[in-house]
């Protein structure tokens, strides 16, 4: 079985994301679940998300404690957040950033991915400028990184989740696809 845990902020799209990884899987032929964890206050709080993956049916229904892989939305909750509790080893984070993580802390014993998901949604008209919605250029992000699933089946996950802007969407996650930045793990 896959794990990945999504960190965000409420309005990012931090759950859509979860669903439309999930649906990308099941495109693929995958037992998926993807389910939301946030408090009562959403919007702009911290909220996680959580999608597992399996070639047989899943029988866990419980949050996700050890992930192979992490998506973070808000580059900020590195420092607020214990993102990485129970990361495997020789997973991905993979961080919604512009900046430089070459020589992030984040690197001894993590492989590292970077997009500047918050620049795609911007100039595909995702969202406003003080609150981009990332979800989309974020999963076609994690389609290149981990190569576990393809830009196909994430586009057509798309069109069944993202009624509004199904074009602007769909380009986010192929501009993503082809911008994600990798860094390996420090040995």
């Amino acid at each position: 079985m896959i794990e990945i845990r999504t960190h965000g902020r409420g309005g990012q799209g931090s759950v859509i994301a979860s669903e439309i990884l999930a649906d990308a899987f099941f495109r693929e032929g995958k037992f998926v679940q993807a389910f939301p964890a946030f408090g009562v206050e959403r919007r702009g709080a911290p909220v996680m998300a959580f999608t597992r993956v399996s070639d047989t049916d899943i029988r866990e229904r419980c949050q996700i404690y050890h992930p192979d892989h992490l998506v973070v939305l808000d580059s900020v909750l590195i420092d607020t957040v214990r993102i990485t509790d129970g990361l495997k080893k020789g997973g991905w984070i993979l961080i919604n950033t512009g900046e430089d993580m070459k020589d992030s802390p984040l690197l001894k014993n993590n492989n590292v991915a970077t997009v500047n998901a918050s620049r795609i949604a911007i100039k595909h008209g995702l969202g406003s400028r003080s609150a981009p919605i990332v979800n989309t250029a974020i999963v076609g992000a994690f389609a290149a990184v981990t190569g576990l699933v393809s830009l196909d089946a994430v586009q057509e996950a798309i069109k069944a989740f993202v009624p509004l802007k199904e074009e602007e969407n769909a380009a986010a996650a192929r501009e993503a696809y082809e911008n994600v930045t990798r860094i390996e793990m420090k040995k």
